[in-house]
């Protein structure tokens, strides 16, 4: 019980030190939220009318006065209305989030299904010709760019083959065959490079894990080869794919602009695009602080399963 509540204190730590990072970063980005509202055709606003506006948004105030409040009304679960409308931030956000969540779920279960199966098998066959072709793709998946990933797949799929749309969004409800057609192109373009990772560090556990003592020990028993690799190597190989798996999504949580803006989709990380161009703070510090919760809590979820899969990480 110590042991979880230090990693919940520790997570709660996390997630006020970035709030508070994001909250002092966002005003040091050059640009002024009123000046920017009340351009129009690049002329610069009257001064008198920028200073009514930052008093009615409340930014002619001192900046600690600003950041207690923000923290007050967080406390309450008050993420802030947008300056740009004045529309609730946290509406907006529980719009966008479970589409980027949905996209970064799908990525990661084809990324399982390609990566672990594929590591698994390149280690078996080691140094044969499923090894050497599963690490040639997978050096390729890495090493080329995820908007290069997502063209290619639009010209092959859609602009040649015409088998799915380009891109574009249609909820679940409306129409559920529309939706996934939808949702696998930008899926399986964060899929690929998210698989290679996930192929690489399979492999390189599951090779590591047959050197093992208790390993050999089944072999020696008589064991059949299946219930040695999935009982004794690929369930201690997978604490490694495991952590490796979450650090990738923790960094999808905030990095699938690319994806979005290449397919249309309207997601969590266009809304923070669009609100840091804007210099809209409450926008841009609930949906930080959104990932960033996220972020702690995929991580705390991986301690936990650690805790599960290895016993001894509860008296560490």
């Amino acid at each position: 019980m110590s042991w979880l509540l230090r990693r919940l204190l520790t997570s709660i730590l996390l997630i006020w030190v970035v709030a508070s990072i994001v909250f002092l970063a966002i005003r040091l980005v050059p640009g002024d939220p009123a000046e920017l509202l009340l351009s129009q055709g690049g002329m610069a606003p009257d001064a008198a009318a920028v200073a009514e506006l930052h008093a009615q948004l409340g930014l002619d105030r001192p900046v600690l006065t600003q950041y207690a409040d923000s923290l007050r009304r967080l406390l309450t679960g008050d993420l802030g209305r947008s300056l740009q409308d004045d529309s609730p931030v946290a509406a907006e956000i529980a719009l966008r989030l479970p589409r980027t969540l949905e996209l970064i779920v799908a990525a990661a279960l084809l990324a399982v299904l390609l990566g672990i199966p594929g590591g698994l098998l390149a280690a078996v066959g080691r140094n044969g010709w499923l090894d050497h072709a599963g690490s040639l793709a997978a050096a390729l998946a890495m090493a080329v760019p995820v908007f290069v990933v997502g063209t290619l797949l639009v010209l092959l799929f859609a602009q040649t083959l015409h088998l799915v749309p380009a891109g574009g969004y249609v909820p679940l409800a409306q129409d559920p065959l529309r939706h996934l057609e939808l949702l696998s192109m930008p899926a399986l373009t964060i899929a690929l490079g998210l698989a290679a990772a996930v192929f690489r560090m399979t492999r390189a556990a599951v090779l590591d894990e047959q050197r093992r003592d208790h390993v050999r020990t089944a072999w020696a028993k008589g064991l059949s080869p299946r219930r040695v690799l999935l009982r004794h190597v690929l369930r201690n190989a997978l604490m490694p794919v495991v952590t490796v798996l979450a650090l990738h999504l923790g960094s999808l949580l905030g990095g699938t602009v690319l994806v979005e803006y290449v397919f249309n989709y309207p997601g969590l990380s266009g809304m923070l695009v669009d609100a840091v161009n804007a210099r809209d703070y409450p926008e841009v510090q609930g949906v930080v602080l959104v990932i960033s919760v996220l972020f702690v809590a995929l991580n705390l979820a991986v301690d936990l399963l650690y805790a599960v899969l290895d016993p001894r990480v509860r008296h560490a």
